[in-house]
């Protein structure tokens, strides 16, 4: 092993890179997009402004009243994209020493000279010094022209293409830096006013300091008019903002002209220190592509978009701005993977959402009502994918209710504390089980409506989280309080005949009294062995292997009424010799069981048939 012992270094140095070497990389590499050097430069130009803003506010300079400024200007003739500013401006030895040293960053040393180490630093963006030599991937030459506010003479430095410079005096009497990029032969679409327009909407749509474009080429494009807003509302305080004006915040970000269902303003502090606007989209229906969109700024630069490792995968439908300052400006998704920051961001988001819906159902239950059902599937996976999302936002959930009401899961306990306490009554189709609904609400009995594809999966969760709530479909059993008092017996005859017209021998006969005389029989099936069929659907569907899995039949029972005119009467014709009702039982036997099944499934084309066939026989009999 070799000796490491500090006392025996012969010497030390440092590595060295030669400038020639570097500045191809720079161009080619420095940033995975392009159109960022932009970016990068324009920021360079509002820290140039913050600068000198702050050093007015330290007393460190008397305030002249002049209106800041960024200027982008294009000349296409002259193959020049020139961003100016009027901020704090470079003396000589700074310039050389800032832009004659690669990654020296003039940010960092002001933030050391006039911040506190633990002070936020003003809304300065740079602080690596890399920022300013993006200029090279699009132009083979730079020019710096700048004059300090401390009124040192100007200068002017130009740099080409292998890093080596040229300084020069310079005329420019105002406060301020130009940079001057002299766009190369192969990045011509640099020299186009659209793509630089677009550019400037994209990264600088929100920098604090006004902005103008001005095409030299083109009177139009003259305008002197800010193309920024400078003050976008994420930075205002909640109580500042108006609906309206959250409405057309969106409509400008996202250029979805529908209103969003609603908003959420973050203004978190220390230690997360982080601003934003999320926003619930409207869908126009379920099979609409759900696609979310968070748009991540950095002291009001553009930083990324879609970002989606900020907010947590189950709310991945929001759309929203998030500025987030305690980020470095050119972040990597592999960086917010494992940031322990960023898991707290996300975390923060979490809690708001759930916050707002339980803000919206207890302050503006009518206006939730009717929301919930466009955000319901979105509320109940997000509840099972994280238990504290639950536990926060449960009393924000809603049973839809058949009868188009909506109730609060503990409302909806607290109403049937009588009738069938601690479960959940609810029906997957309102059409298919018409019949078992509205023998229910005859009996003063809510039922719940679950009828999305989660729904299942969501109640297996409820009853985890909730052990002595159960959720019962209306059809798995005859609910207490439809059955009468009146003794039922068991009819061997009965049984044998339902099992030979529905071709099952295992098939369960039971024999009830129910309130509604009406209703001659009842299908049910139960809601173990239907979950676990329907689990095995939906994995199937989503491509999963049940090659080696048991199937998991459906386990039916057929329920006689025996209150019925129908089935006493039926019980009449089943034990009677003669062929004729013999014939009669078997046929009217057929249709009852088929209309069961009806309520269950799709019939087959044979049931279907036999359906048919038999109501035309039982016509022509009258």
């Amino acid at each position: 092993m070799d000796n490491l012992n500090p006392n025996n270094v012969k010497s030390r140095g440092g590595i060295s890179v030669e400038t020639a070497h570097i500045f191809p990389i720079i161009k080619k590499w420095l940033y995975s997009e392009k159109d960022i050097f932009l970016r990068e430069i324009v920021s360079n130009a509002a820290d140039a402004v913050t600068k000198h803003r702050r050093l007015i506010s330290l007393g460190q300079i008397e305030d002249d009243e002049s209106a800041y400024r960024i200027t982008v200007r294009l000349d296409k003739t002259a193959r020049t994209l020139t961003v100016e500013d009027n901020g704090i401006g470079m003396t000589e030895e700074e310039l050389i020493r800032y832009l004659g040293n690669i990654a020296l960053s003039g940010a960092l040393d002001f933030i050391n000279k006039y911040e506190g180490e633990n002070e936020n630093p003003g809304g300065i963006i740079g602080h690596f010094g890399l920022g300013f030599y993006s200029a090279f991937m699009v132009a083979d030459t730079v020019e710096v022209v700048t004059r300090s506010y401390t009124n040192s003479l100007a200068v002017r430095w130009v740099c080409n293409g292998d890093g080596s410079y040229e300084l020069y005096s310079s005329e420019r009497t105002e406060r301020g830096t130009e940079i001057i990029m002299h766009i190369s032969e192969e990045e011509g679409e640099y020299l186009d006013s659209g793509k630089i327009r677009a550019m400037l909407d994209k990264y600088c749509s929100f920098m604090p300091t006004e902005i103008c474009f001005i095409n030299e080429d083109d009177e139009e494009e003259k305008d002197s008019s800010p193309i920024n807003d400078t003050h976008p509302l994420w930075q205002k305080a909640p109580s500042e903002c108006t609906g309206e004006e959250y409405k057309a915040f969106y409509r400008k970000v996202f250029s979805d002209y529908r209103e969003p269902l609603f908003y959420i303003h973050i203004n978190a502090d220390y230690p997360l220190n982080f601003k934003g606007i999320l926003y619930f989209p409207r869908f126009t229906n379920e099979y609409e592509p759900v696609d979310g969109q968070v748009k991540l700024y950095y002291n009001q630069v553009f930083v990324a978009d879609n970002i989606k490792e900020v907010i947590p995968e189950y709310l991945f439908m929001l759309r929203g701005v998030l500025d987030c300052p305690e980020l470095p400006l050119n972040v990597s998704r592999s960086y917010l993977q494992n940031n322990a920051y960023i898991s707290k961001v996300s975390a923060h988001i979490s809690k708001k959402v759930a916050d707002k819906l339980c803000a919206m159902c207890d302050t503006d239950r009518e206006n939730y009502d009717k929301i919930w059902d466009s955000i319901r599937t979105f509320v109940e996976y997000a509840c099972m994918r994280d238990r504290k999302f639950y536990d926060r936002a449960k009393d924000a959930l809603l049973i839809k209710l058949t009868d188009g009401t909506t109730q609060k899961t503990s409302e909806y306990l607290e109403a049937c504390k009588d009738t069938h306490e601690n479960t959940v009554y609810y029906a997957s189709d309102r059409e298919a089980q018409a019949q078992y609904i509205s023998m229910l609400e005859a009996e003063g009995i809510k039922v719940a409506l679950f009828d999305k594809t989660i729904d299942s999966q969501f109640m297996q969760m409820m009853e985890g989280y909730e052990p002595s709530v159960k959720y019962q479909r209306i059809d798995s059993d005859v609910a207490d309080v439809l059955k009468s008092e009146e003794n039922s017996a068991e009819d061997e005859e009965l049984t044998s005949l339902f099992r030979r017209v529905a071709d099952n021998d295992t098939l369960t006969i039971k024999f009830q009294s129910f309130k509604n005389e009406k209703t001659p029989a009842m299908l049910t099936v139960s809601e173990q062995s239907r979950r676990m069929e329907e689990m095995m659907r939906i994995y199937s569907m989503q491509g999963g292997d049940t090659d080696g899995i048991a199937s998991f039949p459906l386990e039916y029972t057929l329920t006689l009424n025996t209150s019925s005119p129908i089935i006493k009467k039926l019980s009449v014709y089943a034990a009677a010799e003669d062929d004729n009702n013999k014939d009669k039982a078997e046929l009217i036997a057929s249709q009852i069981y088929r209309l069961t099944l009806l309520s269950q499934r799709k019939l087959t084309a044979d049931e279907l048939n036999g359906l048919l066939d038999g109501s035309f026989e039982l016509l022509s009999r009258i």
